[in-house]
């Protein structure tokens, strides 16, 4: 089975976009679930009438998920606690407090949600002020279609999706018992200045064209209060390439592989026994036995007896296919094919670099589309806010008006720490560049606390004049 017949087993409806069709069955990859619509697990050889089930009928007994662990081991690399940008802008104050607005909204986990299922083509977040204080959330962008204008900036985004009747009934919308299980349209679409939201109708009728005035708001922040990443991809796109598309194929035959071997291990445990019987086997009236190797028979003197295993040739065989199946993969998606067994002791910050290698390739695009383009996006989009809302914007219970953004961006720490050998070896040539006139002391301050994973590090050289040792 390829992940063309395997995705041909998901219901589809047909009132979706195409679009919305695919992202749904690659979020199966992601979520290990693309299994489940197949209704015969891997140990049912025969269905009620007799008749044999082929393998690509029956589940996997076994799910390596590696596409998951690709796209979490990256997404570690590139928002994890050690891993979590700072920032620099030409306000000396705005790092400080755009790091407190992140502290407060959780954005470190968002943003880890947002390039975690955004993996599969895009992710979006919409950010809203309750209060003047800032609330994001990570949304499906099955469901949601972008618009972009001429200079390239967010005109509008719709979000249009199916719903129970009951549902609207719970939310107050004036659905009557006979509808309560009809299935109706969902939808309302944000722009620059107002937020509508369209009054529900059934599917059959079409999509929604009346825009219920008491449910719309006015929220005249002159910008889209949307963010949206296009997956590995610039900005101005709707769904980028998937990150683990390329390698779905092998990662199911690798599935189906360990399920059939481990079910052949199984069947050497307790093998199945064949007789072959003289002219009358069944003389006395005994019938036939079958079971483990334990089991003592007496046959005839023309009489055979087999028993039905997996030798140690084939077994080691499927593992080995597993590990070039496995190697494969890794090669496709830029995931990790260094074994953990093969690291004999502690190693440099660089020898680990090089030793993961492809998988930091795959961060570095995604430092992009996800940093870049997404986290300093949002921090952007805040300073935004901070000039319309009335009042500011409150961070830490202060009130903040109109947050100049200028000269925003992120530093990145290195991905792995230096040891205490090459942290040693680089401040004695740090010190020699400045000494020689190559390097100024605040370059080599900051390329210094940067190699060391020191937060902010161009804020250490203000510390530094200060006199200020925390």
């Amino acid at each position: 089975m390829d992940w063309q017949e395997l995705s041909l087993t998901y219901p589809r409806d047909p009132d979706l976009p195409v679009r919305a069709h695919r992202l749904a069955a690659l979020a199966r990859v992601l979520d290990g679930t693309q299994y489940d619509a197949i209704p015969n697990p891997f140990g049912r050889e025969y269905n009620g009438a007799g008749e044999y089930i082929p393998l690509s009928a029956r589940r996997p007994s076994v799910r390596t998920n590696m596409c998951r662990a690709v796209v979490d081991d990256a997404v570690s690399l590139l928002f994890g606690a050690s891993h979590w940008p700072g920032l620099v802008a030409t306000d000396p104050q705005l790092p400080a407090i755009l790091a407190q607005l992140a502290a407060e909204t959780a954005l470190p986990a968002l943003m880890m949600e947002a390039a975690t299922r955004g993996s599969i083509g895009s992710s979006a977040v919409l950010v809203e002020a309750v209060g003047r204080r800032l609330r994001a959330q990570v949304h499906d962008t099955r469901y949601l279609t972008p618009l972009w204008d001429g200079a390239g900036d967010l005109a509008s985004v719709t979000e249009c999706y199916k719903v129970r009747g009951a549902m609207l009934a719970a939310q107050g919308w004036p659905i009557g018992a006979d509808d309560a299980a009809s299935v109706f349209w969902w939808q309302r679409v944000w722009d620059r200045a107002d937020c509508h939201v369209y009054v529900p109708q059934r599917v059959e009728a079409g999509p929604p064209a009346r825009i219920d005035a008491t449910r719309s708001s006015h929220h005249g922040l002159g910008f889209v209060p949307w963010v949206w990443m296009a997956n590995l991809a610039a900005p101005g796109v709707v769904d980028g390439p998937c990150t683990f598309a390329p390698a779905i194929d092998t990662v199911i035959e690798c599935d189906y592989l360990l399920s059939q071997s481990g079910r052949g291990l199984k069947y050497s445990a307790d093998p199945r026994l064949v007789i072959r019987a003289g002219p009358d086997p069944y003389a006395d009236g005994t019938p036939a036995s079958s079971g483990g190797a334990a089991s003592a028979l007496t046959l005839p003197l023309d009489g055979d007896a087999k028993l039905l295993e997996i030798n140690g040739d084939a077994a080691g065989a499927m593992r080995d296919h597993y590990r070039e199946l496995r190697a494969s993969v890794m090669e496709q998606i830029h995931g990790n094919r260094a074994q953990a067994d093969s690291l004999a002791a502690p190693t440099s910050g660089r020898a680990m670099e090089m030793l993961y290698q492809p998988l930091l390739w795959l961060t570095d695009r995604m430092r992009l589309c996800y940093g870049e383009y997404g986290l300093l996006a949002l921090y952007r989009m805040a300073c935004r806010f901070s000039h319309v809302l009335a009042g500011g914007l409150c961070i830490g219970g202060q009130d903040y008006v109109g947050l100049d953004a200028m000269g925003l961006a992120l530093q990145w720490p290195p991905y792995f720490p230096g040891t205490e050998g090459e942290i040693a070896q680089l401040a004695q040539g740090l010190g020699q560049a400045v000494q020689g006139g190559f390097l100024s002391r605040q370059s080599a301050c900051a390329l210094f606390a940067a190699r060391a994973g020191v937060p902010g590090p161009h804020g250490e050289w203000a510390r530094i004049n200060t006199g200020s040792q925390t």
